[in-house]
């Protein structure tokens, strides 16, 4: 274990090994940091922080503070799970749960850039991308493979799906589908064609889930109307999967399309 003098580490803290922390580096009592973990400079966790192997965290991050919530208690038991192989540059804020024994869940292989912030209560999966200064309000759910391109803000409770793509300086108050590219104001403008290449999507998928997307943003039907529409054939699992997302969007309605974009 390499912890530099100038660090901070709560007597009760439990440390892996081969941990790395840096100079001034803060790390409460109630901690656990798995294998090949490096912690840089002036990073701070605290509270009921676990995180797994082979994680960066970077100069000045600080993960496990007080949720942004006017009711929430000092006193309330809750934390934040972060999975294994993440990259957390400096400056991200990552806030634990508001709610008692409720957290902030982060998966596997996530690169958070600089200055980035995650809610308390959010969900991110594996191999998400989220870019320089996004913020994610609390219980935001982003699926596997997305990315949130620098500058974008999603309202709490929405939803981003898999390998959706949301550009740069966009807002989303809305829930953003599976495979879609999102900009603007709660707009989808296409298909993440490429990253479905890239993803291994074979044809047949690709071509499915382009029928999807027309189906609900290009045939005049209301969502209500092309669920119903889509109930009565069988699809592949990701076409399945873009319309199980959008049926599931109760709470805060689906992205529309902007119109000028070809369907």
């Amino acid at each position: 274990m390499k912890i530099h003098p100038t660090a901070i580490v709560g007597p009760s803290a439990r440390l892996a090994e081969d941990v790395e922390i840096g100079a001034f580096a803060c790390i409460g009592d109630l901690v656990e940091i798995g294998p090949r973990t490096l912690v840089e400079s002036h990073a701070i966790i605290e509270g009921l922080v676990r995180v797994g192997p082979d994680n960066s965290i970077g100069h000045g991050a600080i993960i496990g503070g007080a949720p942004q919530d006017l009711n929430f208690s000092e006193v309330t038991r809750s934390g934040i799970e972060i999975g294994r192989g993440n990259i957390i540059r400096e400056q991200v804020t990552i806030h634990r749960g508001t709610a008692t024994d409720s957290f902030t869940n982060i998966g596997d292989d996530n690169f958070f850039m600089a200055g980035a912030h995650v809610g308390h209560n959010c969900a991110i999966g594996n191999k998400v991308i989220i870019a320089n200064n996004c913020l994610l309000g609390g219980y935001v759910t982003v699926e596997d493979g997305a990315f949130l391109g620098g500058g974008c803000g999603f309202h709490q409770f929405t939803r981003v799906g898999r390998l959706a793509i949301a550009q740069g300086n966009s807002g989303f108050a809305k829930d953003l589908p599976p495979f879609v590219i999102g900009a603007g104001l709660n707009k989808v403008v296409g298909l993440n064609v490429v990253g479905l290449k890239r993803a291994g999507f074979d044809p047949d998928d690709r071509a499915e889930i382009k029928a999807a997307f027309r189906l609900l943003y290009g045939s005049g039907l209301n969502v209500s109307q092309a669920l119903e529409k889509a109930r009565t054939r069988s699809w592949r699992e990701p076409a399945q999967a873009f319309f199980d997302f959008v049926a599931a969007a109760k709470r805060r309605g689906i992205c529309g399309l902007r119109r000028a974009w070809p369907v």
